[in-house]
Protein backbone atom coordinates (compact mmCIF):
# COMPACT_ATOMS: atom_id res chain seq x y z
CA UNK A 1 0.00 0.00 0.00
CA UNK A 2 1.15 3.22 -1.28
CA UNK A 3 2.22 5.77 2.14
CA UNK A 4 -0.44 8.02 0.98
CA UNK A 5 -2.90 5.54 1.37
CA UNK A 6 -1.35 4.51 4.23
CA UNK A 7 -2.17 7.77 6.13
CA UNK A 8 -5.96 6.85 6.10
CA UNK A 9 -5.85 3.29 7.64
CA UNK A 10 -6.78 4.49 10.95
CA UNK A 11 -9.20 6.91 10.46
CA UNK A 12 -12.12 4.74 11.80
CA UNK A 13 -10.35 3.01 14.57
CA UNK A 14 -9.42 5.84 16.54
CA UNK A 15 -11.67 4.76 19.41
CA UNK A 16 -10.44 1.88 19.83
CA UNK A 17 -6.55 2.73 19.08
CA UNK A 18 -7.13 5.63 21.98
CA UNK A 19 -8.23 2.41 24.63
CA UNK A 20 -6.54 -0.03 23.72
CA UNK A 21 -3.14 0.17 22.03
CA UNK A 22 -0.40 -0.47 24.31
CA UNK A 23 2.21 2.38 26.15
CA UNK A 24 5.72 1.73 25.40
CA UNK A 25 8.47 0.56 28.41
CA UNK A 26 10.02 3.55 30.24
CA UNK A 27 13.28 2.44 29.67
CA UNK A 28 13.05 3.62 26.23
CA UNK A 29 12.86 7.21 27.78
CA UNK A 30 16.18 6.20 29.86
CA UNK A 31 17.67 4.97 26.71
CA UNK A 32 17.11 8.16 24.94
CA UNK A 33 18.54 10.52 27.69
CA UNK A 34 21.65 8.23 27.80
CA UNK A 35 22.09 7.83 24.45
CA UNK A 36 20.81 10.53 22.50
CA UNK A 37 21.21 13.52 25.29
CA UNK A 38 17.74 14.04 25.89
CA UNK A 39 17.25 16.77 28.44
CA UNK A 40 14.22 18.63 29.75
CA UNK A 41 15.08 21.47 27.28
CA UNK A 42 15.65 19.42 24.03
CA UNK A 43 13.00 19.94 21.35
CA UNK A 44 11.80 16.89 19.74
CA UNK A 45 9.85 15.51 16.85
CA UNK A 46 6.77 12.25 16.90
CA UNK A 47 6.78 11.91 13.62
CA UNK A 48 2.89 10.68 12.76
CA UNK A 49 2.46 11.03 16.16
CA UNK A 50 -0.92 9.35 16.17
CA UNK A 51 -3.07 9.86 19.33
CA UNK A 52 0.41 10.74 20.94
CA UNK A 53 1.01 7.73 23.27
CA UNK A 54 4.53 8.12 23.06
CA UNK A 55 4.33 12.30 23.29
CA UNK A 56 3.09 11.86 26.16
CA UNK A 57 5.77 9.88 27.80
CA UNK A 58 7.64 12.83 26.45
CA UNK A 59 6.09 15.68 27.00
CA UNK A 60 6.22 14.31 31.14
CA UNK A 61 9.65 14.27 30.98
CA UNK A 62 8.90 18.29 30.66
CA UNK A 63 9.78 18.30 26.82
CA UNK A 64 8.61 20.77 23.85
CA UNK A 65 7.35 18.18 21.44
CA UNK A 66 5.62 18.99 17.74
CA UNK A 67 3.79 15.85 17.43
CA UNK A 68 3.44 15.77 13.41
CA UNK A 69 0.15 13.55 12.46
CA UNK A 70 -1.28 13.66 8.60
CA UNK A 71 -4.32 12.00 9.79
CA UNK A 72 -6.99 14.28 10.89
CA UNK A 73 -8.87 11.96 12.81
CA UNK A 74 -5.75 10.60 14.90
CA UNK A 75 -4.66 13.98 14.98
CA UNK A 76 -7.86 15.63 16.74
CA UNK A 77 -7.95 12.68 19.20
CA UNK A 78 -3.96 13.39 20.30
CA UNK A 79 -5.16 17.03 20.48
CA UNK A 80 -7.56 16.13 23.00
CA UNK A 81 -5.72 13.85 25.36
CA UNK A 82 -3.09 16.35 25.35
CA UNK A 83 -4.37 19.27 25.43
CA UNK A 84 -2.76 19.88 29.40
CA UNK A 85 0.69 19.80 28.22
CA UNK A 86 1.74 22.94 27.35
CA UNK A 87 4.92 21.98 25.19
CA UNK A 88 2.73 20.26 23.01
CA UNK A 89 2.05 21.55 19.24
CA UNK A 90 0.22 19.82 17.17
CA UNK A 91 1.25 20.02 13.41
CA UNK A 92 -0.83 18.72 10.33
CA UNK A 93 2.46 17.14 8.34
CA UNK A 94 3.77 13.85 7.03
CA UNK A 95 7.45 12.44 7.51
CA UNK A 96 7.81 13.37 3.78
CA UNK A 97 6.59 17.48 4.45
CA UNK A 98 6.46 18.22 8.57
CA UNK A 99 6.25 21.79 7.80
CA UNK A 100 8.97 22.39 10.23
CA UNK A 101 11.71 24.98 10.15
CA UNK A 102 15.46 23.50 9.27
CA UNK A 103 17.76 22.40 11.97
CA UNK A 104 14.35 23.08 14.34
CA UNK A 105 14.77 19.93 16.67
CA UNK A 106 16.82 18.06 18.37
CA UNK A 107 15.28 14.30 18.42
CA UNK A 108 13.22 13.04 15.91
CA UNK A 109 11.14 9.54 17.34
CA UNK A 110 8.70 7.67 15.52
CA UNK A 111 6.81 4.93 16.82
CA UNK A 112 5.02 2.06 14.76
CA UNK A 113 5.36 3.99 11.64
CA UNK A 114 8.43 4.00 9.53
CA UNK A 115 7.41 1.13 8.17
CA UNK A 116 4.68 3.31 6.20
CA UNK A 117 7.09 6.42 5.26
CA UNK A 118 8.15 7.04 1.61
CA UNK A 119 11.68 6.68 3.01
CA UNK A 120 13.91 8.68 0.79
CA UNK A 121 11.70 11.39 0.98
CA UNK A 122 11.15 11.10 4.87
CA UNK A 123 15.31 10.85 5.50
CA UNK A 124 15.82 14.01 3.58
CA UNK A 125 13.21 15.83 5.45
CA UNK A 126 14.81 14.68 9.05
CA UNK A 127 18.33 15.60 7.78
CA UNK A 128 16.27 18.70 7.10
CA UNK A 129 15.08 19.31 10.52
CA UNK A 130 17.14 18.17 12.87
CA UNK A 131 20.16 19.86 14.06
CA UNK A 132 23.69 19.04 13.37
CA UNK A 133 24.58 16.18 15.44
CA UNK A 134 20.60 15.31 16.01
CA UNK A 135 19.10 12.29 16.63
CA UNK A 136 16.72 9.99 15.05
CA UNK A 137 14.70 7.05 16.94
CA UNK A 138 12.57 4.28 15.43
CA UNK A 139 10.74 2.04 17.91
CA UNK A 140 8.36 -0.70 17.46
CA UNK A 141 6.53 -2.69 19.56
CA UNK A 142 6.72 -6.14 18.26
CA UNK A 143 4.00 -8.51 19.71
CA UNK A 144 5.37 -11.60 20.26
CA UNK A 145 3.56 -14.65 17.91
CA UNK A 146 4.58 -17.48 19.43
CA UNK A 147 5.78 -17.29 23.07
CA UNK A 148 2.61 -19.01 24.30
CA UNK A 149 -0.68 -20.96 23.14
CA UNK A 150 -2.66 -18.11 23.65
CA UNK A 151 -0.16 -15.69 21.35
CA UNK A 152 -0.22 -18.67 18.67
CA UNK A 153 -3.87 -18.98 18.34
CA UNK A 154 -4.13 -15.19 18.55
CA UNK A 155 -1.47 -15.06 15.46
CA UNK A 156 -3.77 -17.59 13.74
CA UNK A 157 -6.88 -15.25 14.04
CA UNK A 158 -4.85 -12.73 12.43
CA UNK A 159 -3.49 -14.82 9.72
CA UNK A 160 -7.31 -16.20 8.98
CA UNK A 161 -9.32 -13.17 9.26
CA UNK A 162 -6.63 -10.41 8.58
CA UNK A 163 -7.27 -8.38 5.46
CA UNK A 164 -3.51 -7.53 4.46
CA UNK A 165 -2.15 -8.67 7.53
CA UNK A 166 0.38 -10.88 5.84
CA UNK A 167 1.61 -7.27 3.31
CA UNK A 168 1.85 -4.99 7.12
CA UNK A 169 3.22 -7.20 10.07
CA UNK A 170 6.28 -6.91 11.51
CA UNK A 171 8.72 -8.51 9.28
CA UNK A 172 8.46 -5.36 7.11
CA UNK A 173 10.31 -3.09 9.66
CA UNK A 174 13.76 -4.57 9.43
CA UNK A 175 13.88 -3.53 6.14
CA UNK A 176 12.89 -0.12 6.75
CA UNK A 177 15.39 0.27 9.41
CA UNK A 178 18.58 -0.90 7.29
CA UNK A 179 17.41 1.28 3.73
CA UNK A 180 16.13 4.33 6.11
CA UNK A 181 19.62 4.99 8.18
CA UNK A 182 21.88 3.85 5.66
CA UNK A 183 24.87 4.71 5.16
CA UNK A 184 24.93 6.02 8.67
CA UNK A 185 25.85 3.94 11.23
CA UNK A 186 22.94 3.04 13.61
CA UNK A 187 22.16 1.08 17.03
CA UNK A 188 19.61 -1.39 18.57
CA UNK A 189 18.55 -2.29 21.82
CA UNK A 190 14.83 -4.33 22.74
CA UNK A 191 13.42 -4.17 25.93
CA UNK A 192 10.14 -6.69 27.21
CA UNK A 193 7.01 -5.26 27.08
CA UNK A 194 3.36 -6.61 28.28
CA UNK A 195 -0.32 -5.77 28.28
CA UNK A 196 -2.89 -6.88 30.52
CA UNK A 197 -6.51 -7.12 29.03
CA UNK A 198 -9.89 -8.46 29.83
CA UNK A 199 -12.46 -9.36 26.76
CA UNK A 200 -13.53 -6.26 26.10
CA UNK A 201 -10.56 -5.08 26.06
CA UNK A 202 -9.06 -7.75 24.01
CA UNK A 203 -11.58 -6.85 21.31
CA UNK A 204 -10.90 -3.31 21.58
CA UNK A 205 -6.92 -3.99 21.15
CA UNK A 206 -7.73 -6.24 17.78
CA UNK A 207 -10.21 -3.67 16.15
CA UNK A 208 -7.59 -1.26 16.95
CA UNK A 209 -5.64 -2.78 14.01
CA UNK A 210 -5.74 -1.42 10.44
CA UNK A 211 -5.99 -4.72 8.99
CA UNK A 212 -9.36 -6.40 10.80
CA UNK A 213 -11.97 -6.38 9.46
CA UNK A 214 -14.77 -3.78 9.81
CA UNK A 215 -18.24 -4.70 11.55
CA UNK A 216 -19.74 -4.15 7.78
CA UNK A 217 -16.98 -6.76 6.76
CA UNK A 218 -18.80 -10.52 5.74
CA UNK A 219 -15.91 -11.89 8.07
CA UNK A 220 -16.75 -9.49 10.79
CA UNK A 221 -18.58 -11.71 13.14
CA UNK A 222 -16.77 -15.04 12.52
CA UNK A 223 -14.00 -13.19 13.58
CA UNK A 224 -14.72 -11.76 16.69
CA UNK A 225 -16.59 -15.45 17.45
CA UNK A 226 -13.49 -16.66 17.21
CA UNK A 227 -11.19 -13.93 19.20
CA UNK A 228 -14.10 -14.77 21.90
CA UNK A 229 -12.95 -18.23 22.00
CA UNK A 230 -9.46 -17.81 21.98
CA UNK A 231 -10.33 -15.60 25.15
CA UNK A 232 -12.23 -18.04 26.92
CA UNK A 233 -9.81 -20.84 26.71
CA UNK A 234 -6.85 -18.88 27.49
CA UNK A 235 -7.79 -16.30 30.22
CA UNK A 236 -6.78 -16.18 33.70
CA UNK A 237 -9.18 -14.63 36.15
CA UNK A 238 -10.56 -12.87 33.01
CA UNK A 239 -7.79 -11.39 31.61
CA UNK A 240 -4.86 -12.78 28.53
CA UNK A 241 -1.24 -11.57 28.52
CA UNK A 242 0.06 -9.52 25.08
CA UNK A 243 3.73 -9.98 25.42
CA UNK A 244 5.93 -7.29 23.49
CA UNK A 245 9.25 -6.90 22.35
CA UNK A 246 10.12 -3.39 22.25
CA UNK A 247 12.58 -2.72 19.31
CA UNK A 248 14.75 0.90 19.25
CA UNK A 249 17.20 1.85 16.62
CA UNK A 250 18.56 5.18 16.77
CA UNK A 251 21.64 6.98 14.99
CA UNK A 252 22.69 9.98 13.55
CA UNK A 253 21.57 10.47 10.01
CA UNK A 254 24.66 12.21 7.64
Amino acid sequence: MAAKDSTQRFSSRVDNYVRYRPGYPSEVLELLKSECGLKPSSILADIASGTGILTRMLLENGNRVFGVEPNLDMRQAGEQLLARYPGFTSIAGSAEATTLHDHSVDIITAAQAAHWFEREKARREFVRILVPGGWTVLLWNERDTDSTPFLREYEQLLLTYGTDYKEVRHERTTDAIDTFFAPSPFRAKVFPYSQELDAKALEGRLLSSSYTPQPEDASYESMVRELRRVFDRYQLNGRVSFEYTTRVYYGRLE
